[in-house]
């Protein structure tokens, strides 16, 4: 049986979705298992990849949002069909590269087209000229697949990140603070040199993840309606991993921790600040009222603590033959088994006796990795 982050509901339950391409589908397995266990977020924060399917869930009915996640991710997937038989790892590796490569020269159905003539040969200034591919399929798949109104109706919250390309700004597009449409979820998504920037009024913006890969900085910096919450982190790029044996591993190697390592950057800050905050109102309540008045303690005073905060973190771990190219591999068998870990990972996590027996009573910050081989909990302790 599935526990739900509190028994009485009393609580915020939030979806962070790290940007990774073909491997998002592993973020539409975690969704499914939510769904099965009758938690649905009601705050949504995604970049890239993770934004689009942010914006597939929140733009969709309930019983439809694992429908529609399953019918985008066929799209995509549909130019590369199962193979008939199950192929040896070494098969396995060439089969994924060729799968990549054909991303690459032909593009992928519902995404993204290659240009021609290619951006060399493009009128300088133009978003051909910047861009190796055209993404208006992606803009009729996302008008199609959801119901902006119904996204924009407030039901559930939905955030999604994307760089300012003049400024080099992080920007937050909110459905609290603004109205969202396709240009917003393409934006977060628009990866450069492939993809072209979107314009929204008058500013041009790439991939969020040029910046920051993962929205849970943003999601903690808000303010919390109950004074509790839970954060379903759910991450593409494993932090940690082998020292690589040859060129290729280097490369997958670089882009796993440059991908990855907000996350541990902002779990670890989120720790830290919690920490020093509840430290630093430990020590006023010790000094005599004469000096609690001091404008270098006033300061301190308004550390800001991230209240009662657990944050479940779902990491893909890639397979042994997958390679640096996996960010854009799009066949259906590699959909299907990513889809199928993360729909197996967070029925584990949720499974788990120290996710099921944790204290729904306690303040301050956990951190739950519940899939890796070694499960842990970091957590801040407070009085």
């Amino acid at each position: 049986m599935y526990a739900s982050p509190a028994p009485d509901g009393s609580e915020d339950c939030i979806l962070v979705l790290q940007g990774g391409g073909a491997l998002g589908a592993y973020q539409a397995g975690v969704f499914e298992s939510l769904v099965k266990a009758e938690l649905q977020p009601s705050w949504i924060a995604g970049i890239s990849i993770g934004a689009i399917n942010a914006a597939l869930i929140a733009g969709n009915p309930a019983d439809r949002r694992v429908e529609r996640l399953r019918e985008f991710w066929d799209l995509l997937s549909s130019l590369q069909p199962e193979p008939a038989f199950v192929m040896p790892p070494v098969l396995r590796e060439l089969a994924n590269n060729a799968g990549a490569s054909q991303a690459m020269l032909f593009g992928v159905p519902g995404f993204f087209t290659p240009r021609f003539p290619p951006a060399p040969l493009q009128a300088r200034g133009s978003a051909a000229a910047i861009s190796y591919y055209d993404t208006s399929l992606l803009a009729h798949t996302l008008e199609r697949l959801v119901d902006f109104d119904r996204l924009n109706s407030g039901a559930m919250r939905l955030s999604v990140g994307a760089v300012n390309v003049r400024s080099g700004n992080f920007q937050y597009f909110d459905t609290a603070r603004q109205r969202i449409d396709a240009r917003h979820i393409m934006a977060s998504g628009a990866l450069p040199p492939g993809f072209p920037p979107v314009e929204i009024d008058g500013e041009h913006y790439w991939d969020g993840g040029l910046v920051s890969n993962t929205p849970l900085q943003y999601v903690l910096d808000q303010p919390c309606r109950s004074g509790r919450r839970t954060v379903f982190q759910v991450d593409l790029f494993c932090a940690t991993g082998a020292l690589p044996t040859d060129l290729a591993e280097a490369v997958e190697r670089e882009k796993d921790i440059r991908y990855s390592s907000r996350t541990r950057l902002n779990t670890t800050h989120a720790l830290d600040r919690q920490l020093i905050a509840h430290t630093a109102q430990r020590l006023i309540a010790k000094l005599p009222p004469a000096l609690r008045d001091d404008p270098d303690l006033q300061a301190l005073a308004r550390v800001h603590g991230e209240g009662a905060v657990d944050i479940v973190h779902l990491i893909y771990r890639s397979k042994h033959y997958e390679t640096q190219a996996k960010d854009y591999e799009f066949s259906r068998l590699s959909m299907r088994e990513h889809w199928q870990s993360g729909r197996a990972d967070m029925a584990r996590t949720l499974h788990h006796p120290r996710w099921r027996e944790r204290d729904h009573k306690s303040t301050g910050v956990r951190v739950f990795d519940l899939t890796a081989n070694s499960p842990t909990i970091k957590q801040t302790k407070t009085p």
